[in-house]
């Protein structure tokens, strides 16, 4: 059974004595609505396949003043964002809705 290109990835290891802290130099993030508009994709069709994005894989979540939160990518992102993309469509009995 394939898995999707962000499951391959070695597992990140971490000094367990330390708290978890990552810090990213992010000039800019893109929406969802955005990324969907900018690819031809369709916008819930890339929230299914995105929800496996952590922050390390680009994904993040802004909030702002009278809003529940936009998802949006980072550049890196929206990279792998493409490889799910790709994957989904070469899998597409994969995606379960």
């Amino acid at each position: 059974m394939e898995r999707s290109p962000l499951a391959r990835a070695p597992p990140r290891r971490r000094d367990q004595s330390r708290p978890c802290q990552l810090f990213y130099k992010v000039p800019h993030v893109t929406t969802i609505t955005q990324v969907a508009r900018d690819l031809g994709e369709d916008e819930d069709w890339l929230r299914d396949i995105s929800i496996e994005m952590e922050i390390e894989d680009g994904g993040i979540w802004v909030y702002g003043v009278g809003e529940d939160g936009v998802q949006a990518f980072t550049d890196s992102g929206i990279e792998n964002l493409i490889e799910l993309i790709r994957f989904y469509k070469e899998n597409p009995g994969l995606l379960k809705r």
